[in-house]
C-alpha cells in the first residue's frame, strides 16, 4: 500500500429491532457525528463521503450527511449487498492510499423491515439469478424458501456431507457468539444460549438449520473517518490504528464449483490472501476478528477460507476453544451479525469499530488482551467479499 492510511475517527450507536429504531438519516447522522467527533476535526474538513445502505431511495447518503450540513462534497452511495460497508471502507480508504484525498468518511445505515430477505423489485430480472442457477445446478432446491437461507443452508449441507461434521457445530457456534454478546453493550441479543436451544429452535431450512444460527434482521448505523499521516499531524487525529492491507474478490469461474464458492468461499480466500500480502502478515499473526456470521454455517465455512483453520479442521478448532477468548484467535467479539444484529449497510462499519476498539485498547470487559492485529471479513452474495486488516501502530 503506497501511503498509510489511518482510522482517525469511529462512531456507532446500539442496533434495533425494526419498528423500534430511530429513520435511517438520525441514525446515520449521529454515527457519522460521533466519528468526526472521535477523530477530533469538523464536517467540512471531510473530502468525500461514501454512503452504504441497500435499503432506501437513492442519495440517501445526502440525506444523511444533510442533517449535519451542507459540505459540498462528492457524495456516493454504495449498494453492494451485506458487503456494501467495507465496499464503502474499501473506496475510502483507496482515495486516501491513492493521495486524491487526506480525508474520507465511510458510513453506513440501514432501516430495515421485519422478516426474511427479500427481493423489493420483482418488475425486473433478479440480480442474483446466476448465483442461484449455479446452486440449483450443484444441489437441487426446493421450489420454495427463504432465498439467503437456501444459500448458507445448502452451504452447511455441504461441508457437513464434505467433512462428517453434525449440525452441533453449527450450534456451538451460535452458543460462543452469544458468550460473546453478553459483554457487549452495543449487541441486541444477550441472553445465552445453549446447544440444545439451539437446535431445538424452529427448523428454517433443509432439517438442520434453525433460527437461533441465522442472524436477526434489525436497524442501525455506524461510521469511519480514514486520515493520510500528514492530515492526522496537521489536525492532531488519533493514529493508533492503520489499514495494513485490504483485498475484495468477486465470483469466477470456481462458483458452479461448489455450494460453499456460491457463498463466498473462494473469492474470500482470495481477497484475504491479497489482504496478507499488502500487510506481510499471515492468519497466525490475527489477534482478534469480526467474521460476517449471518449464518453459523458461514462463519464456520469462513474459518477455513481465511485460514485461520485448514480445510476440514473447523471442528476441531471449534472443540478447542480456539475461536474465543484463551484459544488461538477471539472471533466475533462483539456478537457478530448474530446478537449484535445486521443492519446491512451498517454491518462492515461496525465491525470496523469493533476492531479499532480492541485494538485502541478501549474494549472494556470484551478487551482482546495485547490485541495488535485485527482481520474483518464481510461478504454479500452475489459477489463480493471484503478482507480488510487493521494493525496498532
Amino acid at each position: 500500500m503506497s501511503r498509510k492510511v489511518y482510522v482517525a475517527g469511529i462512531g456507532m450507536g446500539k442496533f434495533k429491532k425494526p419498528g423500534a429504531h430511530d429513520p435511517y438519516e438520525v441514525m446515520g447522522s449521529q454515527s457519522v457525528k460521533l466519528a468526526i467527533e472521535d477523530a477530533g476535526i469538523q464536517l467540512g474538513d471531510v473530502q468525500q463521503a461514501y454512503a452504504s445502505y441497500i435499503y432506501g431511495d437513492s442519495a440517501c447518503g445526502q440525506k444523511v450527511l444533510y442533517e449535519l450540513g451542507l459540505p459540498g462534497i462528492p457524495i456516493f452511495n454504495v449498494n453492494n449487498n451485506c458487503s456494501s460497508g467495507s465496499s464503502a471502507i474499501f473506496l475510502a480508504r483507496q482515495a486516501v492510499e491513492s493521495g486524491m484525498v487526506d480525508c474520507a468518511l465511510a458510513y453506513g445505515f440501514e432501516q430495515m423491515q421485519t422478516g426474511a430477505l427479500g427481493s423489493h423489485w420483482d418488475d425486473r430480472t433478479f440480480a442474483a439469478t446466476d448465483i442461484f442457477k449455479a446452486l440449483n445446478d450443484i444441489r437441487p432446491l426446493p421450489a420454495e424458501g427463504p432465498p439467503a437461507a437456501m444459500l448458507f443452508g445448502c452451504a452447511g449441507e455441504e461441508y457437513m456431507q464434505r467433512y462428517d461434521a453434525k449440525a452441533d457445530l453449527f450450534a456451538k457456534v451460535a452458543v460462543k457468539t452469544r458468550r460473546h454478546a453478553g459483554r457487549n453493550p452495543y449487541a441486541l441479543f444477550t441472553d445465552p444460549l445453549t446447544v440444545e436451544e439451539v437446535m431445538a429452535s424452529p427448523v428454517v431450512f433443509g432439517g438442520f438449520l434453525t433460527r437461533f444460527m441465522c442472524c436477526p434482521p434489525t436497524c442501525g448505523a455506524a461510521a469511519a473517518v480514514f486520515v493520510s499521516e500528514d492530515f492526522a499531524k496537521k489536525h492532531g487525529c488519533n493514529t493508533e490504528v492503520f489499514v495494513a492491507g485490504q483485498g475484495m474478490g468477486t465470483d469466477n469461474e470456481t462458483l458452479t464449483e461448489s455450494a460453499c464458492n456460491v457463498v463466498g468461499y473462494d473469492y474470500v480466500r482470495r481477497a484475504a490472501l491479497t489482504a496478507y500480502e499488502q500487510a506481510g502478515l499471515g492468519p497466525e499473526d490475527v489477534d482478534v476478528v469480526e467474521l460476517h456470521d449471518c449464518f453459523t454455517p458461514n462463519e464456520v465455512i469462513s474459518y477455513e477460507s481465511l485460514g485461520l483453520c485448514g480445510e476440514g479442521e473447523a471442528m476441531r478448532f471449534v472443540d478447542d476453544g480456539d475461536n474465543t477468548y484463551g484459544g488461538r484467535v477471539v472471533v466475533n467479539p462483539s456478537g457478530g451479525l448474530m446478537s449484535k444484529g445486521h443492519p446491512i449497510g451498517a454491518t462492515g462499519l461496525a465491525q470496523c469499530f469493533e476492531l479499532v476498539t480492541h485494538l485502541r485498547g478501549t474494549a472494556g470487559d470484551r478487551q482482546v488482551e495485547n490485541a495488535r492485529v485485527a482481520l474483518q471479513h464481510n461478504i454479500g452474495v452475489p459477489g463480493a467479499g471484503v478482507v480488510t486488516i487493521y494493525q496498532r501502530s
